[in-house]
């Protein structure tokens, strides 16, 4: 039976596309799959092709007598109003930065993220004083902004860090001056105690998940105390099966470690590596290419709900319920930190707060009201009693 298949233009992460959209096959997905060019896209749910390398002679002889194509929509006029006004804005932003900012982010080694944090920040900080030279601000002018963003924007004291790391960068990094030429107030940290599920949470959750390779992600992350990003850049070479251990490249902070890694794992990742074959990373996605962040945070939702949990899971729980748990198994808070990856303890300190095991050592002095209130009434009701059997006595007599 021949297939329907339409091709349509669109606008995907700034690019122009063609879109091929059908009623899902598996003999017509191989086949689309196999033509040049071709891409997924997790957001879209569709295969697509970059418009300005896609050849519709070419694609239409690969897929003769098995697909009806309708490349009608391709004769109408391309969408281009968004892309272009997405492009020129992208471009204006370049040029907005000051001279030499973004490539002292990028030569010092910043992560994408947060090189596109820092620019973002100074970007607001530059505008806010529009018309002025920002290398020539008195630290007073630099609070006065912090405070507008604090009073008037209602930023979160993170999001005001991230402002003032940026500035700083600048200041110190860019224009060379010397450390703190301005006083810059940090806002208090605050102490939020991680979030943490239970051993049978975390069991009855992974045992939801019957895609190997979806499983095999969980319960590496929870295994090993992984961040998201840290599962992402893992190649396949930086599981030592032989010693059980997991190698972390270029963690938070550009730091490598190690980490444990269960040994029932190992055989469900033997597994999953015959029937998945990746070629550089552990976990690919299409054209193996580093498999999706937002893809992990779809797995580990649907399988809490699947597993009855109401609390919104996320990763990085996973994480800190991996940390909780060897802290109730006895492992000392160093060794935490050390698979953790913590520069300080203080970090690691906050699981004694969540751990159910160092909490149920502390006695609570509740117990010794009770207590003595009972031993009072045993000896009241003694007396009581002794008294009665006198006067029993006494009466007969």
């Amino acid at each position: 039976m021949i297939k329907n298949l339409q091709l349509t233009p669109h606008i995907h992460k700034k690019q122009a596309i063609i879109r091929a959209d059908f009623a899902y096959d598996r003999a017509l997905v191989d086949l689309v799959k196999k033509q040049k060019g071709v891409r997924w896209s997790q957001s879209l749910k569709a295969w697509y092709f970059i418009e300005k390398d896609f050849q519709l002679n070419r694609f239409y002889q690969a897929l003769k007598g098995i697909a009806f194509i309708d490349y009608s929509q391709l004769k109408k006029p391309f969408p281009r109003s968004s892309l272009s006004k997405k492009s020129s804005k992208e471009f204006k932003s370049e040029i907005q930065l000051p001279k030499g900012f973004k490539e002292q982010l990028i030569l010092k080694r910043y992560s994408q993220n947060t090189v596109k944090t820092y620019c973002s920040c100074l970007l607001k900080f530059k505008d806010y004083f529009k018309g002025q030279n920002i290398d020539s601000l008195s630290k007073e002018e630099i609070n006065s902004f912090l405070l507008h963003l604090i009073q008037e924007k209602k930023v979160s004291p993170s999001t005001q860090n991230q402002y003032i790391n940026a500035i700083k960068f600048y200041y110190e990094k860019v224009l060379r001056r010397s450390k703190m030429i301005f006083e810059i107030e940090r806002p208090r940290k605050e102490k939020q105690l991680p979030n943490v599920l239970s051993k049978g949470e975390v069991y009855r959750l992974l045992s939801k998940v019957s895609n190997i390779k979806h499983r095999c992600i969980l319960s590496l992350i929870y295994s090993a105390g992984l961040r998201r990003s840290e599962l992402l850049h893992l190649k396949i070479h930086d599981i030592d099966s032989s010693r059980n251990l997991v190698k972390i490249r270029s963690g938070k902070g550009s730091k490598d470690r190690q980490s444990i890694i269960s040994e029932k794992l190992l055989e469900q990742l033997r597994k999953y590596f015959i029937a998945y074959k990746p070629k550089q990373w552990l976990f690919e996605g299409v054209k193996e290419k580093q498999y999706s962040p937002s893809s992990i945070s779809k797995i580990l939702t649907r399988a809490a709900k699947d597993a009855g949990i109401q609390k919104k899971v996320t990763p990085h729980m996973l994480r800190h319920s991996f940390a909780t748990h060897l802290l109730e198994q006895g492992i000392s808070l160093r060794h935490i930190q050390v698979l953790l990856g913590h520069s300080s303890s203080k970090t690691t300190e906050l699981y004694t707060q969540v751990s159910v095991h160092e909490i149920g050592k502390i006695k609570n002095p509740l117990d010794d009201f009770y207590k003595t209130k009972s031993s009072t009434i045993h000896a009241d009701l003694g007396s009581i009693v002794e008294q009665k059997q006198k006067y029993n006595g006494n009466k007969h007599t």
